[in-house]
Protein backbone atom coordinates (compact mmCIF):
# COMPACT_ATOMS: atom_id res chain seq x y z
CA UNK A 1 0.00 0.00 0.00
CA UNK A 2 1.27 3.11 -1.02
CA UNK A 3 1.12 6.66 0.95
CA UNK A 4 -1.17 8.16 -1.91
CA UNK A 5 -4.20 5.66 -1.36
CA UNK A 6 -4.18 6.72 2.56
CA UNK A 7 -3.04 10.66 2.87
CA UNK A 8 -5.52 13.41 2.73
CA UNK A 9 -5.26 14.86 -0.35
CA UNK A 10 -5.31 18.51 -0.76
CA UNK A 11 -5.61 19.50 2.90
CA UNK A 12 -5.93 23.27 3.64
CA UNK A 13 -2.94 25.19 4.35
CA UNK A 14 -2.07 28.28 5.77
CA UNK A 15 1.40 30.66 4.96
CA UNK A 16 4.06 31.77 7.25
CA UNK A 17 2.17 35.58 7.40
CA UNK A 18 -1.50 33.64 8.05
CA UNK A 19 -2.23 35.16 12.23
CA UNK A 20 -2.30 32.48 14.52
CA UNK A 21 -5.52 33.14 15.46
CA UNK A 22 -6.82 32.24 11.80
CA UNK A 23 -4.98 29.01 11.66
CA UNK A 24 -6.66 28.15 15.39
CA UNK A 25 -9.74 29.78 13.40
CA UNK A 26 -9.00 27.62 10.65
CA UNK A 27 -8.16 24.27 12.73
CA UNK A 28 -11.38 24.33 14.66
CA UNK A 29 -13.35 24.62 11.19
CA UNK A 30 -11.71 21.64 9.57
CA UNK A 31 -11.62 19.76 12.47
CA UNK A 32 -7.70 19.50 12.02
CA UNK A 33 -4.62 19.85 14.38
CA UNK A 34 -1.90 20.11 12.26
CA UNK A 35 -2.18 22.82 9.39
CA UNK A 36 0.75 22.29 6.37
CA UNK A 37 2.55 25.97 6.15
CA UNK A 38 3.33 26.87 2.23
CA UNK A 39 5.61 29.61 1.26
CA UNK A 40 2.51 31.57 0.03
CA UNK A 41 -0.79 32.11 -1.01
CA UNK A 42 -1.29 30.04 -4.36
CA UNK A 43 1.62 28.19 -3.76
CA UNK A 44 2.06 24.71 -2.62
CA UNK A 45 5.66 24.68 -1.95
CA UNK A 46 5.89 23.27 1.82
CA UNK A 47 8.03 25.54 4.39
CA UNK A 48 6.91 23.66 7.99
CA UNK A 49 3.81 22.61 9.87
CA UNK A 50 1.97 24.37 12.75
CA UNK A 51 0.18 22.23 15.56
CA UNK A 52 -2.48 23.03 18.03
CA UNK A 53 0.29 22.05 20.02
CA UNK A 54 2.76 24.85 18.76
CA UNK A 55 0.08 27.55 19.27
CA UNK A 56 -0.31 26.58 22.79
CA UNK A 57 3.17 26.13 23.45
CA UNK A 58 5.17 28.66 21.69
CA UNK A 59 2.60 31.09 21.46
CA UNK A 60 -0.42 31.30 24.15
CA UNK A 61 1.96 30.06 26.73
CA UNK A 62 4.43 32.87 26.06
CA UNK A 63 2.09 35.17 25.90
CA UNK A 64 1.61 36.35 22.20
CA UNK A 65 -1.24 38.65 20.77
CA UNK A 66 -2.65 35.72 18.33
CA UNK A 67 -4.72 38.69 16.50
CA UNK A 68 -1.31 39.91 14.95
CA UNK A 69 1.34 37.53 15.51
CA UNK A 70 2.01 35.87 12.68
CA UNK A 71 2.26 30.96 11.97
CA UNK A 72 5.87 31.89 11.74
CA UNK A 73 6.50 32.37 15.18
CA UNK A 74 4.29 29.06 16.22
CA UNK A 75 5.48 26.89 12.94
CA UNK A 76 7.48 24.08 12.76
CA UNK A 77 10.12 24.54 9.77
CA UNK A 78 12.28 21.46 8.44
CA UNK A 79 9.57 19.25 8.53
CA UNK A 80 10.08 15.38 7.79
CA UNK A 81 8.00 14.34 4.56
CA UNK A 82 7.43 11.20 2.57
CA UNK A 83 6.26 10.86 -0.94
CA UNK A 84 3.61 9.80 -2.73
CA UNK A 85 5.52 6.51 -3.85
CA UNK A 86 6.84 5.71 -0.44
CA UNK A 87 5.02 2.35 0.95
CA UNK A 88 2.90 2.90 3.64
CA UNK A 89 5.40 0.86 6.25
CA UNK A 90 8.46 3.30 5.09
CA UNK A 91 5.63 6.35 6.54
CA UNK A 92 5.21 3.85 9.40
CA UNK A 93 8.76 3.69 10.34
CA UNK A 94 9.33 7.27 9.79
CA UNK A 95 6.28 8.30 12.02
CA UNK A 96 7.71 6.13 14.63
CA UNK A 97 11.25 7.68 14.19
CA UNK A 98 10.46 11.17 14.38
CA UNK A 99 7.86 10.55 17.06
CA UNK A 100 5.12 12.52 14.71
CA UNK A 101 1.61 11.97 14.50
CA UNK A 102 1.73 13.92 11.07
CA UNK A 103 3.52 13.34 7.97
CA UNK A 104 3.06 15.77 5.05
CA UNK A 105 3.43 13.76 1.35
CA UNK A 106 4.98 16.31 -1.12
CA UNK A 107 5.55 15.48 -5.00
CA UNK A 108 9.46 15.49 -7.17
CA UNK A 109 9.17 19.79 -6.40
CA UNK A 110 8.83 19.56 -2.99
CA UNK A 111 5.11 20.38 -3.27
CA UNK A 112 2.27 19.59 -0.61
CA UNK A 113 -0.14 17.28 -1.90
CA UNK A 114 -1.49 15.69 1.26
CA UNK A 115 -0.77 14.28 4.67
CA UNK A 116 -0.49 11.20 6.43
CA UNK A 117 -1.80 11.32 9.85
CA UNK A 118 -1.71 8.40 12.96
CA UNK A 119 -5.70 8.12 12.08
CA UNK A 120 -5.00 6.85 8.68
CA UNK A 121 -2.65 4.24 9.56
CA UNK A 122 -4.79 2.86 12.20
CA UNK A 123 -7.71 3.03 9.95
CA UNK A 124 -6.27 1.42 6.82
CA UNK A 125 -2.84 -0.07 7.81
CA UNK A 126 -2.72 -4.10 6.86
CA UNK A 127 -0.30 -5.01 9.24
CA UNK A 128 -1.89 -4.22 12.64
CA UNK A 129 0.77 -5.26 14.77
CA UNK A 130 3.03 -2.75 13.20
CA UNK A 131 0.73 -0.09 13.46
CA UNK A 132 0.07 -0.82 17.36
CA UNK A 133 4.24 -0.65 17.31
CA UNK A 134 4.10 2.50 15.23
CA UNK A 135 2.14 4.48 17.86
CA UNK A 136 3.55 2.89 20.83
CA UNK A 137 6.73 4.55 19.66
CA UNK A 138 4.98 8.23 18.87
CA UNK A 139 3.70 8.31 21.67
CA UNK A 140 6.84 7.36 23.37
CA UNK A 141 8.13 9.39 26.38
CA UNK A 142 10.50 12.04 25.85
CA UNK A 143 9.66 12.16 22.02
CA UNK A 144 10.59 15.40 20.21
CA UNK A 145 6.77 17.16 19.25
CA UNK A 146 3.05 16.04 18.59
CA UNK A 147 3.02 17.46 14.98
Amino acid sequence: MKAREIMTKRPKCVTPDTTVREAARLMKEQDVGVLPVVDRDGSDRLVGIVTDRDIAIRHVAEGHDSSSCPVREAMTSNVRTAREDDDVDHVMDLMGKEQVRRIPVVDERGDLVGIVAQADIVRDARDEKKAERTIERISEAGGKHSS
